[in-house]
């Protein structure tokens, strides 16, 4: 054997090998992008179909009640965190005054009437709802969340599905971590986002290995978002190989093995 060749192969094959695990690092450049240019992005505006539960409180309690009507009884969601460990996602009970979006982007509040969430979030439909009720409540504070978030991962990831996130936000990588992170066979530069706003289908294609995609309105995911990771080449020859190959290949070696058997003992 000419151990130079062996030599030369063996190198090869390293520096081979990390280049392709290179080619897997999120955001190599991420130093080089200012985060905080993303922040603009990270609120969710609310859509027709969402169910906000809204509580309002004040130092008199009594004096609220009208305003913490429509009061559901406990359900239970599913919690969802980015798993940093084996365990499983823990069952939250939610309950709370509930209000749903409706197609013209309103809830009905009490003693108040229709109130728009167009263009709203979390944050600054807080801050409507405690201006208006500075009219009937000193001081009042309100709590709002958004109890039915969801997005659906798909494609080369660990655990496709769709995920329910009952804080109402979360971004891309986020969403990706929930469903266990791509697989190896999962293409990196070229992630789809799908969403529909107001009945209008918009598609994004996210590149994980550049930094830049932060700064992209996609990032922060929005109700119903649909991520899709591709497969790449080698995933998709796999696919159209017959699923049984394997099987037939140890078949076809347990024949050949039992006939050179016979045979060796023939010419015995």
């Amino acid at each position: 054997m000419n151990w130079k060749y062996f030599i030369y192969g063996a190198i090869s094959l390293m520096i081979v090998s990390c280049g392709s695990r290179q080619e897997i690092n999120y955001m190599k450049d991420i130093d080089s992008i200012a985060l905080e240019n993303s922040i603009k992005n990270s609120r969710v505006d609310f859509q027709p179909g969402d169910q906000l539960i809204i509580s309002v409180s004040a130092k008199d309690m009594e004096v609220v009640k009208p305003f913490n009507q429509n009061y559901s009884s406990s359900t239970t969601t599913t919690q969802y965190s980015i798993p940093s460990s084996n365990s499983l996602p823990q069952q939250v009970p939610v309950s709370g005054p509930t209000y749903t979006v409706d197609t013209n982007g309103d809830i009905i509040f009490p003693q108040i009437g229709a109130i728009s969430t167009k263009n709203e979030n979390i944050e600054t439909l807080r801050t409507k709802l405690t201006d208006l009720l500075r009219e009937y409540v000193k001081n009042p504070i309100v709590d709002v969340r958004l109890i039915n978030f969801k997005v659906s991962v798909l494609g080369e990831v660990t655990k496709p599905g769709t995920y329910v996130i009952p804080d109402g936000n979360t971004t891309l990588l986020g969403a990706l971590g929930l469903a266990g992170d791509l697989t190896p066979f999962g293409v990196r530069n070229n992630i789809l986002v799908v969403r529909n706003t107001d009945g209008q289908i918009n598609k994004e294609r996210i590149d994980l290995t550049s930094a830049n995609f932060i700064n992209s309105p996609y990032y922060y995911l929005k109700q119903n978002d649909v991520v899709y990771v591709q497969p790449n080449p080698n995933r998709e020859k796999a696919a159209r190989v017959d699923p049984n190959t394997g099987l037939y290949i140890s078949v076809a070696s347990v024949i050949a093995s039992i006939t050179v058997g016979i045979l060796a003992l023939i010419k015995k």
